[in-house]
């Protein structure tokens, strides 16, 4: 299987580079970073990071319709990872081949605009009251089960 991140429009530089030391831990093959998503020159990506930008391969690009269309072209499942009452327990999705998993701003997630070009929406069963988790440490549950199935 083929697994692509896309991180838009993440507002914190830590979750960017958790994002990086968890796409090379579990063998992401790319992360885009969109919208206004830090890059690994940041200092605070890179702290977090320790290393992993160097060992994934990672692009930045602000307009996230773009990059979804390329990966669409490219023959990419376009998956967002989102509460929302179109999703797909995650537990239970099967993947194709190559999925784009898209991931949400920190505070707002997916914008409805965004949603709406998904191919799939998924989302992880909780437990909690807060209903909601750090965006990298999602990507991370979603990354490894998307792989692990497939």
């Amino acid at each position: 299987m083929e697994l692509h991140l896309i991180a838009n429009d993440i507002r914190s530089a830590q979750n960017v580079g958790s994002l990086l030391r968890t796409c090379d831990s579990l063998g992401v093959d790319k992360l885009w970073l969109t919208g206004y998503s830090p890059e690994p020159s940041h200092p605070r990506v890179a702290k977090t990071a320790l290393g992993a930008e160097s060992s994934v391969d990672w692009e930045q690009a602000v307009d996230v319709t773009k990059v979804i269309a390329g990966l669409r072209r490219d023959g990419f499942r376009i998956i967002g990872l989102e509460l929302d009452q179109r999703a797909v327990d995650l537990a239970t999705y099967v993947p194709p081949d190559k999925v784009a998993l898209l991931l949400g701003n920190e505070v707002d997630g997916i914008p409805p605009s965004l949603r709406a070009l998904c191919d799939e929406l998924v989302y992880i069963e909780q437990n909690g009251k807060k209903e909601s988790m750090n965006v990298a440490v999602a990507a991370g549950i979603a990354a490894y089960t998307l792989l692990r199935v497939s």
